[in-house]
């Protein structure tokens, strides 16, 4: 195979050392060997390959064996900085910058080529740190789910500046309308405009110049989405969030904005009444807490999480799987247990069978909930789970607490019972030996592998944004 630019700038190198060892100007050991000191010049740098002839003639002009001219190994230390500034200049990261590459001189020092080298290899090291994002995303994901945990999902701050924004706009009672979403970004300084070309990496767009918030012209389904990403908007603002420093950073940040737009549509006060006369009637239902603040099932299942246990004394659970089993949500402080790889981390998890979260999906009617004890290595827990379909396919959404506060919810006295022996792999992940004798060597499945698998998280100031888009939006609807 011919040699690679950088086996032929280390040959070039340990030529001109032998060389210069021997006191030879290219001219002079051009004439012993046969060529012309530029031809030579060229093959010192690394711009020309030699003939085999000509490094034989070479090595015996400088009491050298041609193996010695080919050793991957560069010659003194100086040659090693050259080679590894010229590897740096030619790789990917460096090219991405558009920076010309320097151009080293003889008189260059040693200290300089140092300093340049040092700052490729800081590029280098964020370039590796870019690469590692998902196991860094699901550490920092696992460390901020363990905090809300040590919390009971109660942010106090938020709910108290979310009740003084509601107060300032005027609103009293029930449902969050959308004027009222618009009136509390007016006196933020911001007008919320719909427009049809955000960015597809976005959900909304501030512009801090001109005082405007960029949403989408419809509604995700559920009918609160658009009040939600207003509300999320206006809550970096209020919050004082700056550019995050680390994917920890962004996902602490995204959590606060959730919450305060979560704190905004069921308001604290309003909704701890309505959660205490539930309990004092024995008639907790996640779906009556649904309809009586005009949110998705999903948006009134968190919001109890966040309630629950620090006003009304509950420790509980929440999940979101999808109709593959696995978890894409998820909080608990009632030790229910769950899945979780060697980082920590619960979301992509799959639940186990017998779960709730999963058996709902094989019931004929969906429009009401589905209620079930199961028996688990941790206790009893009795849930509640809701399935829905989105346009990616089917999920369900889940509340559960431990088998003694289930006389508080509606749905108790259901007959369902399941039992979980989870982790154990014999409960729903090994089958059965007769089966697995019956089929092994006769079946092949071909697995199904998310997309997210192939795709790291991209890097930039905000995870998941095209900076370049944005900015051109931008651009277009600065006038």
């Amino acid at each position: 195979m011919p040699p690679t630019s950088l086996e032929l700038s280390t040959l070039g190198h340990r030529i001109r050392h032998q060389r210069l060892a021997h006191g030879y100007t290219l001219d002079e050991l051009g004439a012993l060997v046969g060529v012309a000191g530029s031809q030579l010049s060229l093959i010192e740098n690394g711009k020309r390959e030699p003939k085999l002839s000509l490094l034989q003639a070479i090595a015996s002009t400088t009491g050298v064996e041609v193996g010695d001219l080919l050793s991957a190994e560069p010659p003194n230390r100086r040659a090693a900085l050259e080679i590894e500034l010229e590897r740096a200049q030619a790789g990917s990261v460096f090219r991405q910058l558009g920076v010309p590459p320097i151009k080293v001189t003889k008189g260059m020092s040693d200290d300089t080529i140092e300093s340049i080298l040092g700052l490729h290899r800081e590029l280098q090291r964020r370039e590796r740190e870019a690469i590692a994002t998902p196991e860094e995303a699901r550490r920092a994901n696992t460390e901020l789910r363990l905090m809300m945990r040590e919390r009971d999902n109660y942010l106090a701050d938020i709910e108290k500046l979310a009740e003084k924004q509601l107060k300032a706009a005027g609103h009293v009672s029930g449902a969050l309308t959308h004027r009222t979403v618009s009136i509390m970004a007016e006196k933020l300084g911001f007008e919320l405009i719909y427009v049809n070309d955000l960015p597809h990496s976005t959900r909304s767009v501030t512009d801090l110049e001109h005082g405007r918030i960029y949403l989408p012209p419809a509604s995700i389904p559920g009918g609160h989405g658009l009040r939600s990403m207003a509300l999320q908007a206006m809550a970096h603002r209020l919050l004082g969030h700056e550019r995050p420093t680390d994917y920890a950073d962004f996902l602490q940040q995204r959590l606060e904005i959730n919450y305060y737009a979560a704190c905004c549509l069921m308001p604290e006060t309003a909704s701890v009444a309505f959660l205490q006369q539930a309990k004092k009637d024995r008639n907790l239902a996640v779906e009556d807490f649904r309809d009586a603040f005009g949110v998705t099932h999903e948006a009134a299942g968190m919001r109890l999480t966040n309630l629950a246990t620090h006003h009304l004394g509950i420790k509980l659970h929440f999940l979101r799987v999808d109709g593959s089993g696995a978890i894409s949500r998820v909080y608990e402080n009632d030790d229910l247990p769950l899945p979780m790889d060697v980082t920590g981390a619960v979301d992509g998890q799959i639940a186990c069978r017998k779960f709730s979260a999963r058996a709902a999906f094989s019931e004929q009617n969906r429009t009401t909930e589905h209620y079930q004890y199961t028996d688990t290595p941790a206790g009893t827990y009795w849930c509640s789970t809701q399935t829905g379909t989105t346009a990616e396919g089917e999920f369900s959404i889940t509340v559960g607490v431990p088998f003694d506060d289930a006389r508080w919810f509606r749905g108790r006295e259901t007959q369902k019972r399941a039992t979980s022996t989870c982790p154990d792999e014999s409960c729903c992940r090994r089958v059965a030996s007769d089966v697995s004798e019956r089929w092994t060597g006769k079946a092949w499945p071909s697995a199904r592998v998310h997309m997210q698998m192939f795709s790291p998280l991209p890097r930039g100031a905000f995870p998941g944004v095209d900076d370049n888009e944005v900015y051109d939006f931008l651009d277009r609807h600065a006038d």
